[in-house]
């Protein structure tokens, strides 16, 4: 089994969910969303990477997935969500986990089959692919998302020769 530790990063709420993956078999483990206050942003960022590095730490997944910053219409609010993908890369490194990154679309095309998902898609398949019945909020829905894209690209990787399992 392999433990994937998902990051939907945001710089009010950053979306946390851990899957365990083994060929095509998933397992959720934990997820939540990880609220920062509305102090300075640079103490949102520092516990954004702060947060992280708990839940590492306290489940020590093997791989890291975060999702990508999109193209935003608001160019302050992209260069924050830039900074809280950042602060979560960093945590993550600061704990040598191996990282991946992937788009917005190739998340929704994994879980749902077409990149162009709504929300709502998204988290119903997730909810399906983890066995999860109740509801969850959207950030951490989405951090078990990335999660499950990363497992399934991986387990293509190693299918192909490309990664060990």
């Amino acid at each position: 089994m392999t433990r994937i530790l998902g990051i939907d990063p945001g710089s009010v709420v950053t979306g946390i969910g851990i899957i365990e993956s083994s060929g095509n078999q998933l397992r959720h483990i934990h997820h939540h969303a990880l609220k920062v206050s509305r102090e300075t942003f640079p103490l949102r960022l520092r516990a954004i990477f702060d947060g992280i590095v708990d839940i590492i730490e306290q489940y020590r997944p093997e791989e890291v997935a975060v999702e990508q910053v999109f193209v935003s219409r608001n160019p302050e609010s992209a260069l924050k969500l830039g900074q809280a993908r950042g602060a979560a890369i960093c945590a993550a490194l600061s704990r040598d986990c191996v990282i991946a990154e992937y788009s917005p679309r190739s998340i929704k095309q994994a879980l749902v089959g077409k990149g162009s998902a709504d929300k709502t898609q998204v988290a119903h398949m997730v909810g399906v692919l983890l066995n999860i019945r109740t509801e969850m909020e959207a950030d951490a829905s989405d951090a078990l998302g990335v999660a499950i894209c990363h497992a399934h690209h991986r387990e293509s990787a190693v299918r192909l020769g490309g990664v060990r399992a």
